[in-house]
């Protein structure tokens, strides 16, 4: 048995090997090496993050980055060592903004960060996604486990707007919702930085029009959007659309007080973060030359 494993396993290693060599090139080895997380003896972290599958997806997320979504990067060099908070908008049906947001902090910042995204309680219930988004860092987004991460000196990505902001209709692009107040809290709680950063470009990346509540709920779904490309794309309509990406990243925010204190304190200072990041949404507007420009 052990030999026929050698055999099966042998060629199956050289294959993986082959295959790495090519996907891992200097770039992405020197991102592995100089990335700051805590990890027990497996290379895996508290939350089942592995560095070196992360940088390896980071090999297509990349080209996202940098081909498809063209995206312009502004004030990386702002976020600070240990922990932090970046706060951004939320769009564009799927998480294009999260998956942008994180290839920007782990490409361009120094030290390169893996971002941590609180995502949808939704999301763990699709096939394969979720082991692979658990991999990457990526975590459901519980009051728990992000205080534990903050403690860890983690960079934890919000969407405080959560499904009203992802699921919007284009009627209602770059107009932030409702923020909720659990990072804030957190904020006071662990002593933790918070750095807005405007996403441009998510946006409009899966324009619907229409929000189908009732297959949303036939689904299980927080919403089902419809997309203005339909019928003519076909399911195609349900695909990214080569939009420009314009991210800035503001100056860090501290802030103190009781994280157990009335909501209505609590909102004056969520409103403060809110504000700045309207306006890093704004200047990516003016900053973009076009909806699909180069």
């Amino acid at each position: 048995m052990v030999a026929e494993a050698v055999i099966v396993y042998g060629p199956a290693m050289g294959l993986a090997e082959r295959i790495d060599d090519v996907v891992m090139d200097d770039e992405l080895r020197s991102i592995l090496e100089r990335i700051p997380n805590k990890l027990n003896e497996f290379g895996y972290d508290p939350w089942g993050m592995h560095p070196p599958t992360a940088v390896r997806f980071l090999a297509a997320t990349r080209w996202l980055y940098r081909k498809y979504f063209r995206t312009e990067t502004h004030g990386t060099e702002g976020i600070p060592d240990g922990r932090v908070l970046l706060i951004a908008n939320h769009g564009g049906q799927i998480p294009m903004d999260g998956l942008v947001v994180g290839t920007a902090a782990i490409l361009e910042a120094d030290p390169p960060r893996i971002v941590r995204a609180m995502v949808e309680r939704w999301v763990p219930t699709l096939p394969f996604v979720s082991s692979l988004f658990v991999r990457c860092g990526q975590i459901v987004g519980n009051r728990e486990d992000c205080r534990k991460l903050l403690e860890n000196d983690e960079c934890v990505l919000v969407f405080p707007e959560g499904v009203r902001g992802s699921g919007k209709t284009i009627w209602h692009r770059y107009e932030l919702q409702r923020f909720g107040l659990g990072f804030m809290r957190l904020a006071l709680e662990t002593g933790t930085p918070i750095v807005p950063v405007g996403v441009v470009g998510s946006e409009e990346s899966i324009p619907s029009v229409y929000d189908v509540k009732a297959l949303a709920r036939l689904v299980g779904a927080p919403y089902a959007p419809l997309p203005a490309t339909l019928p003519l794309l076909g399911p195609l309509a349900y695909a990214p659309l080569p939009t420009k990406f314009i991210l800035n990243f503001g100056a860090p925010m501290r802030f103190e007080g009781d994280p157990d204190a009335s909501d209505a304190e609590v909102s004056d200072k969520v409103e403060q973060v809110k504000t700045a990041l309207a306006e890093m949404i704004a200047r990516g507007l003016q900053q973009r030359r076009g909806v699909f420009a180069r």
